[in-house]
């Protein structure tokens, strides 16, 4: 079982989170939605599917690049999107 880390790409806010703990996720869908220090909205997505296994942030924390958001438990599901 592989582990996927979602991180942050910007210094910013996260104003919305859209996933769950031990919700499943798929390929692109979007996960957080962290305002920047510009005031534009940045939509957090990754390429994997799997399990949420943890939240590493909560809506309101601020974030740096490379922060870790969370941590998605991969599963081996072939979607056929790239």
């Amino acid at each position: 079982m592989d582990f996927g880390v979602v991180l942050s790409p910007c210094y910013g806010k996260v104003e919305r989170i859209s996933i769950k703990n031990e919700s499943r996720i798929y390929e692109w869908e979007p996960l957080f939605a962290i305002k920047t220090e510009a005031g534009n909205v940045e939509m957090i997505q990754t390429s994997v599917s799997g399990e949420v296994e943890s939240l590493e942030v909560q809506e309101g924390d601020e974030v740096i690049p490379g922060m870790v958001l969370a941590y998605i438990k991969e599963d081996l599901f072939v979607t056929g999107s790239d």
